[in-house]
């Protein structure tokens, strides 16, 4: 079983990544894109990832935003998992 975070360790992710906060205790990021298209493909390369590493964000999609939740239901908190996938998530939006 993967073992949650402790509020420090939460506390020191957010410091490092500032573009993402903690709301309702999951990290929360909002991106925007140009376009739809380019949502669109943020969200399919994000689903590849996602999918490789078993660990599926929480999003929701208007047009050219997508909003993004993550946490690990089985820890009931945040994780490692949520971490790499939030880091992962910045690089590919990163190239758009």
């Amino acid at each position: 079983m993967i073992s949650k975070k402790s509020n420090e360790e939460v506390d020191a992710f957010l410091e490092a990544n500032n573009s993402w906060q903690l709301t309702n205790s999951k990290l929360q990021k909002q991106f925007e894109f140009k376009n739809f298209i380019q949502a669109f493909g943020f969200m399919t390369q994000v689903a590849i990832i996602a999918e490789k590493s078993d660990h599926h964000p929480e999003w929701f999609n208007v047009y050219k935003t997508v909003k993004v939740d993550l946490t690990t239901h089985e820890a009931n908190g945040i994780t490692e998992r949520d971490f790499a996938l939030a880091i992962s998530m910045d690089k590919v939006a990163s190239r758009f």
